[in-house]
């Protein structure tokens, strides 16, 4: 499995009839900012003491973040971790901004 998708597929995945979870790594400032609805907030740093009670090992998990960078970074520890179904969101909320949904804003 891939690391990364990009927002293409991002989009196909949530309207698809199991989504993912959408996992929001982005600090709780730029979540109120700009977000993608049914995303989960989980700031970057909170990750490690929340992922084993609150995520699903089994279950597909999408990181975002703001351009792609953090949400790379979680989505390999995640796998590290035994979440093999984890991936990172290429270009993160901006690219989503740009390509699928000008509504969100840009920041």
């Amino acid at each position: 499995m891939d690391l990364e998708i990009n927002v293409d597929q991002l989009k196909a995945a949530l309207a698809s009839e199991h989504p993912p979870v959408l996992l929001d790594v982005r600090e709780p400032w730029e979540y109120e900012t700009a977000k993608i609805e049914r995303s989960t907030l989980m700031p970057m740093g909170e990750v490690p003491s929340r992922a084993f009670a609150e995520l699903d090992e089994d279950q597909s998990i999408l990181v975002l973040c703001h351009h792609g960078a953090r949400s790379l970074a979680v989505a390999n520890w995640l796998q590290q971790q035994g979440f093999s179904k984890a991936q990172s969101v290429a270009g993160g909320i901006d690219h989503w901004s740009m390509v699928i949904d000008p509504s969100v804003p840009r920041y």
